[in-house]
């Protein structure tokens, strides 16, 4: 009999979230099974056009026979799928069931690398992601700019000196360290940083669960979810969910321990080369407080430090 994957018991005796085996991969049918029903739940039937039976429903959201009239097959084979068994599932009968789950492009995307995952020739997974010489280059070339490139897991793999005189010196911090997850979760000082901690902290999880889709057999992937799952409640929670999401461009707002309130606007660039490397670029609005506070950590050099580390251009 397959061993069972260890789980965290939720504070308050709610659902165990299952935490992968150290070494091991994720659980694909089991992400696909969990995927599904979490997607269905949040649906209610008047959102579809469907009777609500108000107290006599036992379930939350739809049922699955529901689901199954909406997309257009039979219960019995999108049980199957629901239970983790997509092995002979077609494109055009995922596609129905990610309409009628009112699925976005991401989780649409999600939903097909979890039932029918490419085959990928099982190498153990690299220590190090390199990054072209001539892109460390352009980093260090964006005068004003914070700037940073991102890679699988949400591994920091080069930054340049803005970069750290607005999020830290990643280079005082051990390679492993140089994760966003890691830092967000782990790490007081950036619950103080980012004035909208729980939209960050959200926004990595959902990047991680788009990782795990593509990459479930990946050993470092699921030993970062394990020891997070076991570090942090927020990050157990988050996962639960199973949201997916991209987030290409936006605004941050951050408390800067030198300069105060920040409000940036990011940019995600996907490598056309290497689309599991990003590089994102932060910007303040022309003539505001917040380009001005850039202006003044620019000048400082590595004279602008923060929570106690140092600014300076560096990477793996």
């Amino acid at each position: 009999m397959d061993e069972q994957p260890m789980s965290v018991p939720e504070p308050g005796g709610g659902q165990a979230v299952p935490v992968p085996e150290p070494g091991g991969g994720l659980d694909r049918r089991a992400e696909l099974s969990e995927f599904l029903r979490s997607r269905r739940a949040r649906l209610k039937p008047e959102d579809v056009g469907l009777p609500d039976y108000g107290r006599h429903r036992r379930v939350p959201g739809l049922r699955r026979e529901e689901l199954a009239q909406l997309a257009g097959v039979s219960v019995a084979y999108y049980t199957r799928l629901e239970q983790g068994n997509g092995r002979n599932v077609s494109a055009e009968v995922l596609d129905a069931i990610a309409r009628a789950l009112r699925l976005t492009d991401a989780e649409h995307a999600h939903l097909t690398h979890l039932a029918k995952p490419k085959q990928h020739k099982k190498k153990p997974a690299a220590r190090n992601q390199p990054v072209r010489g001539a892109l460390r280059q352009l980093l260090d070339m964006f005068d004003g700019v914070p700037a940073y490139l991102v890679g699988r897991r949400s591994d920091i793999l080069a930054w340049n000196r803005m970069a750290a005189a607005v999020f830290g010196d990643w280079a005082e911090l051990p390679t492993e360290q140089r994760n966003w997850a890691r830092l967000v979760f782990l790490k007081p000082e950036y619950r103080e940083l980012f004035v909208d901690w729980d939209q960050k902290a959200s926004d990595i999880v959902a990047f991680l669960r788009m990782d795990a889709g593509c990459h479930p057999d990946d050993p470092r992937l699921s030993a970062l979810v394990g020891e997070l799952s076991v570090k942090s409640a927020e990050f157990r929670r988050l996962w639960a969910t199973h949201d997916v999401k991209e987030k290409s461009h936006g605004v941050k707002r951050f408390q800067h321990p030198l300069v105060g309130e920040l409000s940036l606007s990011f940019e995600t660039f996907r490598l056309v080369d290497d689309a599991e490397q990003s590089l994102i670029t932060y910007h303040a609005e022309p003539g505001s407080p917040s380009a001005e506070a850039l202006r003044l950590l620019a000048s400082w050099g590595r004279d602008a430090t923060r929570a106690g580390t140092g600014s300076s251009t560096s990477s793996n």
